[in-house]
């Protein structure tokens, strides 16, 4: 009797999988204002968990759930926000049973994951450890900047904003609430930790005494606009780049697909007239030369929306002449310093002087970013109305080689 032998993947084979996996999912799946919980993030806090765990002298099995683990603790928030430690445990646990993972395995994984949820329990040794990866952040030096992240991921998802003020009270509060479970994390970040409470400490001062001494100015001054119109403009340009991008992909495919076209009638015809004994006895042109015209029709279809998709994928910048020629740059409304087909124009002089305008003026900041904006729009109308354009002619002419085609068989029998 045979005995049937069910290959399991290699140790570091089912990482090295569970990574690829999890990295392609977030690409795909993960909603683009989540801008601190990003694929670099569960790197981040997978290499903390390699390292904390080499640290903790795991044996090579606990390693191995506490690196699936870390791959896996965000991937819930591709489906939903809040309890998403709950929905990526039974995504871990789904993946985990297809590539054949011990069950007992797999629910240690799950149980990791599980105690990265803010009210778990972080009983086991390898529970404190993923969360003490997790929450690495607050002992490193990139606090702060990864901070504004979350800021404004809260901002978009939660529809909330936060003042200056109350962003660097929430931030207190929560490296205060806040502690290391194993000795290896205590060794790694307690140092940068404690720093981080205290330059917090000091941020929240200052911003009070900011808000004690003056409220907005209208000029003179570095422009602080409101976290909401900064918001709006964050999406705007977002919208655009995205919009921009979808519509050369769609450029790019009809680019592709009537080259194609092209290669192959061009192809096809020059082989025919290149064969002068295949041109008199079999080539069905001679038999039938109306067959010609819906050859020559889907020809010229393919040729005009080739044409019509480059100029719609080719770079358009915009550039002004009288740039050089306007005194007053900052505040001019047709000027956009923050475009480079404008600004590389001007002598860095000039160029640094309108910058500084710009910081100075909360008019001339806005009216550049709207500015900006404006051009955005402008060059992405250019790019759908010559896309529009090229699937117009792709359909018409497909249309009308399919007509004659069938006119030409009718006239052949």
């Amino acid at each position: 009797m045979e005995t049937i032998l069910v290959q399991k993947p290699a140790k570091a084979e089912i990482v090295k999988n569970a990574k690829a996996y999890v990295l392609a999912l977030l690409e795909e799946k993960l909603p683009a204002q989540l801008v601190y919980h990003s694929p670099k993030h569960t790197a981040t806090v997978v290499k903390e968990a390699r390292a904390l765990g080499e640290a903790a002298g795991l044996s090579e099995t606990d390693q191995e759930a506490l690196l699936l683990a870390a791959w896996f603790h965000d991937v819930g928030y591709t489906e939903v926000y809040d309890g998403h430690e709950f929905r990526s445990a039974e995504m871990a646990g789904e993946w985990l049973r297809q590539q054949g993972y011990p069950e007992d395995r797999i629910e240690v994984v799950q149980n990791l994951i599980r105690a990265t949820h803010r009210d778990a329990k972080r009983e086991t040794e390898l529970e404190q450890l993923l969360v003490d990866a997790d929450m690495s952040n607050m002992g490193r030096e990139s606090f702060f900047a990864e901070g504004e992240l979350l800021r404004a991921e809260w901002e978009a998802t939660g529809g909330k904003t936060y003042s200056n003020t109350e962003w660097a009270d929430n931030q207190l509060a929560f490296l205060l609430a806040s502690k290391y479970y194993t000795k290896a994390a205590k060794e790694r970040y307690e140092e940068q930790f404690k720093d981080n409470i205290k330059d917090q400490r000091k941020q929240l001062k200052k911003t009070e005494k900011k808000n004690k001494k003056k409220k907005e100015e209208e000029g003179g001054t570095f422009a602080e606009p409101k976290r909401g119109i900064e918001t709006m403009f964050r999406t705007m340009y977002s919208n655009h780049m995205k919009l921009s991008d979808m519509a050369d992909k769609k450029a790019n495919m009809m680019i592709s697909l009537n080259a194609v076209l092209m290669s192959l009638i061009i192809t096809y015809f020059g082989a025919k007239l290149g064969s002068k004994t295949a041109a008199l006895s079999n080539v069905g042109l001679i038999r039938n030369p109306i067959i010609a015209v819906p050859m020559g029709i889907l020809l010229a279809t393919a040729l005009a929306s080739v044409i019509t998709a480059i100029l719609c994928a080719q770079p358009d910048v915009t550039s002004f002449k009288w740039l050089k020629r306007s005194p007053q740059i900052a505040t001019n409304r047709r000027v956009n310093l923050l475009f480079f087909g404008n600004f590389s124009k001007l002598s860095l002089d000039d160029f640094q002087h309108g910058m500084t305008e710009i910081m100075g003026q909360k008019e001339a900041l806005y009216t550049n970013m709207v500015t900006d904006i404006y051009y955005l729009g402008d060059v992405l109308t250019k790019k759908y109305r010559l896309l529009r354009l090229s699937y117009t002619i792709f359909m018409v002419g497909l249309i009308l080689t399919a007509l004659s085609f069938g006119i030409a068989l009718l006239y052949k029998v």
